[in-house]
């Protein structure tokens, strides 16, 4: 017992230490000289300005990841073509780059004398502007949606969804009605990470931004142009609002997730086979009635 109270103690203190404190500080630091100073510093119109740049640039990389890491689980999972290998280990380059030297890059991509950098001359601002900045949160944040679906769709098989396809389902009906509730959650979990890169991303953004301050300024460098400023009370109460904007997001998943048992049976079908769970999906449309002698047999 002793042993087993001293790991779990250590655990909760090595959690405390480099999670709990820090940010139970900047809580205190944002609200130690009142809720009025807190607010005037997150209300002005630079705070705000900031703030729906990042809400926007989150708005179009996680939707835009999330259809991607889908489409490309399923086709690294399901799929054999040529060049599978090389692709799986470039989805997790974001991972292993820092993002400064993706926003380098970028620059060097669309600046003068880059390859892209002629756009420019056509009216597409690319560098400087909403449309780099969300590349680069777009870039950073990709591999999360991947790396949390392919595991889960290779743990599920592929039995039922060949048993929809026997049944003469349409691929994508296969993929709304066998596929996606099996995978909703580590979609969902995906969303949340990238939802968290999404809004917190400093190194790449700040380097194609150009950080003009109400034009170009997400969030997070508005936190650093404040600090920097010696506005320790605007930087903390951005920090909150950051904060605040990645406790709502996990604690959404949380109350729509369900409970363990509807996880372990996404198709409801207690001890019963997969292509009991298809044939109840599909029997009716292909005239196999509820009371079909297969089901009888399954249930």
């Amino acid at each position: 017992m002793t042993a087993k109270h001293a790991l779990r103690f250590g655990a909760l203190g090595y959690l405390a230490l480099l999670l709990l404190l820090p940010v139970g500080l900047v809580f205190y630091r944002t609200f130690e000289h009142g809720f009025h100073p807190a607010w005037a510093a997150v209300t002005n119109p630079q705070a705000q300005h900031a703030l729906w740049l990042t809400l926007i640039i989150a708005a179009i990389a996680v939707p835009a990841n999330t259809l991607f890491g889908v489409v490309l689980a399923i086709a690294l999972v399901r799929h054999r073509f040529p060049g599978r290998g090389l692709v799986n280990a470039v989805v997790d380059l974001p991972l292993a780059l820092s993002p400064v030297v993706v926003g380098l890059a970028l620059y060097l991509l669309y600046g003068t004398g880059g390859w892209l950098g002629g756009l420019a001359g056509h009216g597409i601002k690319i560098l400087f502007a909403l449309p780099g900045m969300t590349l680069a949160t777009i870039f950073v944040s990709l591999p999360f949606v991947v790396r949390e679906v392919v595991p889960v769709l290779r743990e599920i098989g592929t039995d039922q969804e060949q048993a929809a396809e026997t049944l003469g389902a349409a691929p994508f009906t296969t993929f709304r009605r066998i596929t996606l509730p099996a995978i909703r959650w580590a979609v969902g979990y995906g969303v949340v990470l990238t939802t968290a890169r999404a809004i917190g991303e400093f190194g790449a953004v700040s380097i194609v931004s150009g950080r003009i301050e109400g034009k170009t300024e997400t969030l997070p460098l508005y936190v650093q142009s404040q600090f920097e400023g010696f506005n320790t009370t605007g930087a903390f109460a951005a920090c909150v609002v950051l904060a605040l904007i990645a406790l709502a997001t996990v604690l959404a998943m949380r109350m729509f997730r369900p409970n363990d048992a509807s996880l372990a049976m996404p198709f409801g079908g207690r001890g019963g086979s997969a292509g009991t769970a298809v044939l109840t999906r599909f029997g009716r449309r292909k005239g196999y009635g509820a009371e079909s002698n297969v089901v009888k047999e399954e249930a």
